[in-house]
């Protein structure tokens, strides 16, 4: 992690911003391959679920809810 100080730490937020864009975008990988994992595993059968019958769907769903997890 490195030196720090209690004010970045504090004030900031953070002690590395980068750090922060790393989970934000960790976290958007994991949840859109969530979502596909879920489009697959479990999904729609009939194909008139409007979310879950589209993998698209799923994966740009999945990303955001990883995003806002991460941040």
């Amino acid at each position: 992690m490195g030196v720090f100080s209690w004010h970045d730490l504090c004030i900031n937020g953070s002690v590395n911003k980068g750090e922060s864009m790393q989970r934000k975008i960790i976290g958007a990988i994991i949840g859109g391959l969530l979502g596909f994992a879920y489009y697959k595993l479990v999904g729609c059968s009939s194909g008139s679920c409007p979310i879950t019958s589209n993998p698209w769907a799923l994966i740009g769903y999945g990303a955001f809810v990883g995003l806002m997890i991460g941040s």
